[in-house]
């Protein structure tokens, strides 16, 4: 994560607290559900998402980016502590008890001490990157431009279909397809070494087929079979992420 946007955090500002939560916090949640097995309801899983957030306010300023923990594995860690503290909770009310909260274990902050991560959370945690870049863009780009990119590539609808919706032509749906879509490379680098504590993550982009080099040479049959296999990529990882929010909401309102 850039030392801009952790002193940002460490300032309290709000917006970057909203942010982080906005694009992260379905994620935290869908992971909160998997580890309760039952045990806890939808309205509890809100509330631990919020202790969450409340739990990395209060840790960030003793977080050390250089003793190599991932990005994810500080989300992981502190939803895992403030879940973990619940059940405590819950078992020794059963027993008439009561339990303190816990001190947060910091050897997580390594990479040797990282909690357990599997490739499904990981997967989520990026496609949460790329979905925070495409609202950045859609926020900046002309309307047009973006509606002509949301119909063709978010919601996979052939070039001619857009273009007879907006009645304009195929060429021009490219054309301005491909501004949105330059746009949304250039956020995505920005983005994911954003959202990134370590050099591998920062070539999460690479790995998903999304990678952008600037100073490779370009020639027209390249760049097409690159800008197909960018757009189904985002496609895919976009429509995988609606999904996630889609279960998200259905939960919250249980």
């Amino acid at each position: 994560m850039t030392t801009g946007f952790i002193g940002r955090l460490r300032a309290n500002d709000q917006a970057a607290w909203f942010e982080l939560w906005e694009t992260f916090g379905p994620v935290v949640r869908a992971q909160l559900t998997k580890w309760g097995k039952g045990r806890i309801g939808s309205q509890t899983v809100q509330d631990l998402s919020q202790e969450t957030l409340a739990a990395l306010s209060e840790s960030i300023d003793r977080y050390d980016p250089t003793r190599g923990a991932r990005f994810s594995t500080w989300l992981l860690a502190i939803a895992k502590h403030v879940l973990g503290d619940e059940l405590d909770k819950r078992h020794a009310l059963k027993r008439g008890g009561n339990k303190k909260t816990g001190e947060l274990d910091e050897s997580w902050m390594s990479a040797d001490g990282a909690p357990g991560v599997d490739a499904q959370y990981e997967a989520a945690i990026f496609r949460a990157k790329v979905e925070a870049a495409i609202r950045v863009v859609g926020k900046t780009s002309d309307f047009t431009d973006f509606s002509i990119f949301s119909m063709r590539v978010l919601e996979a609808r052939p070039g001619k279909d857009v273009a007879q919706a907006l009645g304009i032509s195929e060429p021009t749906v490219s054309r301005r397809l491909a501004k949105v879509r330059d746009a949304l490379r250039a956020k995505l680098t920005e983005v994911i070494a954003m959202y990134s504590f370590t050099e591998e993550e920062r070539r999460e982009a690479a790995r998903n087929g999304l990678a952008f080099d600037p100073k490779q040479p370009v020639d027209a049959e390249r760049t097409a079979a690159d800008d197909a296999l960018f757009d189904e990529a985002i496609t895919e990882i976009y429509q995988r992420q609606m999904e996630l929010r889609r279960q998200d909401q259905a939960d919250r309102l249980r």
